[in-house]
């Protein structure tokens, strides 16, 4: 018997204006621990306005989502919920300028209480992975583009998320520094049985996923 999904997207709308803009428009899929996901379409297309109600950033309109089993409609505590179980990668870093970046890749490890040490050694290990161990005691506008946005990957994954989403995590970077946040994304699905979604308008990264969604109008294609 194959395992059940990650991920259930069912029916799902979403409207703003008073119901005059249906951003997602009974939109069904669903997908596996150990994948990535590419979400494509035009701008306006509905991308983000999914990843935000899969992250429990928005609620929909109609429809239901599940994660591990679990209906997001049920969760009360949202905040907990993202710290243990959802990893944000934007399009821009959002890093903490007056935090060094072994303190921003610290920082999600505080609302689950990880001690001190075992931060420390965690941060430590994913920076060094991403090539970032001599950077870590800077602050994010000492380093470059790319290093910041690596760095943010490491944030999104130092919780050890079963679900990742990246919303254009490479639309500031150039072509080498976007395969090397694309490749450290797809390693993470692999090695850690995660899910990665990742909303993109580059149909090469999209062709790096194991699967993809297109979005037209707030439905699926």
């Amino acid at each position: 018997m194959s395992e059940p999904a990650l991920l259930q997207v069912l029916n799902l709308g979403r409207d703003y204006d008073h119901g005059a803009v249906h951003a997602l428009r009974d939109v069904s899929f669903s997908a596996h621990a150990g994948c990535t996901l590419a979400l494509t379409g035009p701008s306006g297309c509905g991308k983000s306005t999914l990843l935000s109600l899969i992250g429990l950033l928005d609620r929909p309109d109609r429809g239901r989502i599940e994660v591990q089993g679990r209906d997001l409609a049920t969760i009360r505590a949202a905040h907990a919920f993202r710290a243990r179980s959802v990893g944000f990668v934007f399009q821009f870093h959002h890093m903490v300028p007056a935090m060094t970046l072994q303190e921003n890749v610290e920082a999600p490890m505080l609302a689950l209480g990880v001690p001190r040490a075992e931060r420390r050694e965690r941060a430590a290990q994913l920076l060094a992975s991403m090539g970032l161990a001599a950077r870590a005691a800077f602050l994010p506008r000492h380093v470059s583009g790319g290093e910041r946005q690596r760095a943010a990957v490491a944030r999104a994954l130092v919780n050890r998320p079963a679900l990742v989403l990246a919303d254009e995590p490479t639309g500031n970077l150039d072509s080498q520094n976007g395969r090397g946040v694309i490749e450290l994304l797809v390693a993470h699905a692999h090695q850690a049985q995660a899910l990665v979604l990742l909303a993109t308008h580059n149909p090469e990264i999209a062709a790096a996923m194991d699967t993809r969604i297109e979005l037209r109008d707030g439905a699926r294609v």
